[in-house]
């Protein structure tokens, strides 16, 4: 998806705020350009020609230059009005949220209240519906952003802060957090995934089972590793006694297209290496190296991926 091409109506109205500033200031400059050049050529000093006269003031000159720059501000915060009526529609205070985004260091806690889903990192959405969303933070001040469906809104603690997310056409839209929240800032990465409504519905038949624990083999080493490891003190996976939210949630992690917020793409080989030095690929996150064996790293590895 080509980069700030806005796919939904708030993202829309801001961009032709956008250009219609970036228009009349182009003009402007132009102008007061062309006045310059003008001047220059018109009124350049030439030998033998007198002192010029002294000007010491043009009423309609500054009448003139006092009242259009008036109006066209004025014009523009009208339309700036209009653009924050059409990039934060008004909703009712007792509208449920359809998702709450929670801002971690440096991740992206997500749930679905309604659906009754977590997951993280990765927002799913029916292509053209409007979601509800609150969005708050855990720790230090975040700020959300997904430049093609709209605006930039912080992510503050204690309180919480309301948008609309809209994607008028399929694809992927790449994200981050816009206000510097410390050592990882950079890799705090967020996807919008649109999706046709079938499609959408799909994954959230998927997320809504609950995945079923291996009892055999590789796999169900890795889950009792993962309950007797610190790993079950950070992270929750739907069905078992992991409930914590200091990590991302783990449950359906093998569906996901990244990890660590999307510092690596998604494979086998990737969450090995992850769970083996998470502080090679980001360091200072919070996840920290155990120093666990090959067969421990292996096992928890083949766990993870049975969770689909």
């Amino acid at each position: 998806m080509p980069p700030f091409i806005p796919q939904s109506s708030q993202a829309k109205a801001i961009s032709d705020l956008f250009l219609i500033t970036l228009g009349i200031g182009g003009g402007i400059f132009l102008l007061v350009l062309a006045l310059v050049i003008i001047a220059m050529v018109r009124f350049r000093a030439r030998p033998g020609q007198p002192e010029p006269k002294a000007v010491y003031g043009n009423k309609k000159l500054e009448l003139a230059w006092t009242i259009i720059p008036g109006i066209l501000l004025v014009g523009i915060l009208v339309l700036m009005i209009g653009t924050m009526q059409r990039a934060d529609p008004v909703v009712s205070a007792e509208t449920q949220p359809d998702l709450i985004i929670i801002a971690h260091q440096w991740f992206w806690e997500l749930n679905y209240p309604k659906l009754n889903i977590k997951t993280a990192n990765e927002i799913h959405l029916p292509v053209g519906k409007p979601f509800y969303v609150e969005i708050r933070s855990a720790d230090v001040t975040h700020s959300f952003w997904v430049p093609n469906l709209g605006r930039k809104i912080d992510a503050t603690p204690g309180f919480s802060s309301h948008t609309t997310l809209q994607a008028n056409a399929a694809g992927t839209y790449l994200g981050s957090c816009a206000e510097y929240c410390g050592a990882q800032h950079a890799w705090m990465k967020i996807r919008v995934i649109a999706e046709p409504q079938a499609a959408f519905d799909t994954w959230v038949s998927q997320q809504s089972q609950v995945p079923q624990t291996p009892t055999s083999g590789e796999a169900a080493t890795g889950a009792q590793l993962f309950q007797q490891l610190s790993c079950a003190s950070c992270h929750a996976i739907a069905g078992t006694p992991a409930n914590k939210t200091f990590g991302p949630d783990l449950t359906h992690v093998s569906l996901r297209e990244t990890l660590g917020a999307g510092v690596l793409t998604n494979s086998p080989d990737h969450l090995k290496s992850w769970i083996q030095d998470a502080q090679a690929y980001k360091p200072g996150a919070l996840m920290p190296t155990f120093g666990l064996s090959d067969n421990e790293i292996n096992a928890l590895v083949a766990y993870l991926e049975a969770l689909q």
